[in-house]
């Protein structure tokens, strides 16, 4: 069973390319993406919270919310509630470009599923969201190990 990794991991670095080559001229890529998705998806979402979406360490979360706030993509605000905390929302840049990364991200889903039939799409979607639940299990049972 080695290979499921193997072909996660694969989906998902080439998903990051093509994504990335979709949105070059715009000047982000696919890891940007992912951040700024989020980030419009829940304008004000909290820097604990993006973490716990996207499984990514605070550490290197707040450098690429950094950069991209130093790109114009989004504004950190102390919030209100917490001043140790920050309350991350997209500028009308990220605004702007939001439709297309959700546009590309159905495309994507759309092209690779395109060779299976109704009842493997059906199953595959049926089976994905137990392997990604238990997944999350086993992260967070380490965290706290």
């Amino acid at each position: 069973m080695d290979a499921v990794m193997k072909y996660i991991s694969r989906i998902h670095r080439c998903f990051r390319q093509w994504q990335s080559d979709k949105m070059e001229e715009a000047g982000l890529n696919g890891i940007a993406q992912n951040y700024l998705f989020h980030i419009c998806r829940k304008p004000g979402i909290s820097q604990e919270k993006l973490c716990e979406h996207i499984m990514v360490n605070k550490s290197n979360v707040a450098r690429k919310l950094s950069s991209l706030e130093n790109e114009g993509w989004i504004l950190r605000e102390t919030s209100e509630n917490d001043k140790r905390s920050y309350q991350i929302h997209p500028t009308d840049k990220a605004k702007e470009v939001y439709p297309q990364i959700t546009a590309h991200m159905k495309e994507w889903n759309e092209l690779i599923l395109e060779d299976l039939n109704n009842e493997e799409k059906e199953l595959l979607l049926k089976i994905l969201p137990k392997i990604a639940k238990k997944a999350k299990q086993l992260a967070e049972s380490e965290e706290h190990s």
